[in-house]
């Protein structure tokens, strides 16, 4: 069972923006073991708990960014620095491209760097050194060098932060060849797939929901979570609602609403963008014969149309998406709510789905 902890938001699912881990387990990373053992933690301290165990039996994994001695704006962070020092937490200057840039150094004379960006919105400062030398350097030099980094760029919409601080970029990383890109929803994939990111080897986006932080669930320390592997959220017969990041909760939320008017939707959560998961959601569209991508990125090129035209390509199922409108997000709450993917429009578009005319297909 996952729990939301926070205020406004049309299914109430938003944590408070500067939700702060707490627990000796989360702060030391004491709970982050291989055993199968399980705690209650916030998706923050996951995170912690999972670099925390991988720095301990790592020394190659360092950390690097602005307000890492402090924990970081979310705490997700906390306590590394007195467990590691500052020569693997390391807090830099205000120069988003000077720390992509020693990274990318980093990462190419052996060592496995956690590149903090703060928020996505800032990572366009470093764009260069992501997507041209992280995400090109194997394949420019015949794989003589790798680049193990892992570039963590909140996104989303942070309530009353406004157009420079609330952006979904997804699609625009998932269209760079070299990178890979992860968006974890819940507590424990936040733990798994930090994890399983830094052992891939290659440059990896990890897009953790600027407004998931205080979001709480069960961590099973002993659970894996490949790159590249969907989960089924939720099953059902109807119709499949594929989604990631914070938007999952919204279509689970859409998913109860919709089986209020006799609809039953299984919802996917992607986990990766790139590598995303073919199998499983044809798989689950050929049980359903409808798809809704929803998606909190803007509509127009998000990547709801990737899936949704690979769907299409292959004859399998009614398909639709929705996504953000092409605006950017407004400070006020009655402008953000507009360009804000909700339980509701998600379940408004799946209702329209369901009463268009029937699959007829394989």
């Amino acid at each position: 069972m996952v729990q939301l902890n926070g205020g406004a938001g049309a299914s109430g699912a938003v944590p408070t923006r500067e939700a702060a881990p707490t627990g000796e387990a989360a702060r030391t990373g004491e709970a982050a073991r291989t055993d199968g053992t399980a705690a209650t933690m916030t998706y923050a301290q996951a995170a912690a708990a999972a670099l925390a165990y991988e720095m301990e039996r790592d020394p190659r994994v360092v950390a690097l960014g602005e307000d890492l001695g402090r924990g970081g704006i979310f705490g997700q962070y906390r306590g590394l620095l007195e467990r590691f020092g500052a020569e693997r937490v390391i807090d830099t200057p205000i120069s988003e491209a000077t720390i992509a840039g020693a990274a990318v150094g980093m990462a190419l004379t052996g060592l496995k760097p956690i590149v903090e960006m703060r928020v996505v919105d800032f990572a366009l400062c470093a764009m260069d050194e992501i997507v041209n030398q992280a995400a090109k350097n194997r394949f420019m030099f015949g794989g003589q060098g790798r680049v193990p980094m892992v570039v963590r760029m909140p996104i989303g919409i942070w309530s009353a932060s406004a157009a420079q601080h609330s952006q979904s970029l997804e699609a625009w990383f998932a269209h760079v060849p070299g990178l890979v890109v992860a968006c974890p929803a819940t507590p424990q994939d936040n733990y798994a797939l930090l994890r399983a990111s830094l052992a891939s080897g290659d440059p990896v986006a990890y897009l953790e929901h600027k407004e998931l932080w205080g979001l709480e669930g069960e961590v099973d320390f002993g659970e894996e979570v490949p790159l590249g592997r969907a989960r089924i959220a939720r099953e059902g017969r109807d119709l499949t609602i594929v989604s990631w990041s914070r938007c999952v909760h919204e279509s689970l939320a859409a998913a109860r609403a919709l089986a209020d008017d006799g609809i039953d939707a299984e919802v996917v959560d992607l986990r990766t963008i790139w590598p995303w998961d073919r199998e499983t959601v044809e798989a689950s569209a050929r049980r359903t014969g409808r798809v809704l991508v929803a998606h909190e990125a803007v509509q127009v090129a998000g990547f709801g149309a990737e899936i949704v035209a690979t769907l299409a390509e292959r004859g399998i199922g009614r398909v639709a998406r929705i996504g953000a409108p092409r605006a950017p997000v407004g400070y006020s709450a009655p402008l953000e709510q507009v360009v804000r993917v909700d339980a509701s429009k998600i379940a408004a578009a799946a209702l329209r789905l369901v009463r268009s005319s029937p699959w007829t297909g394989a």
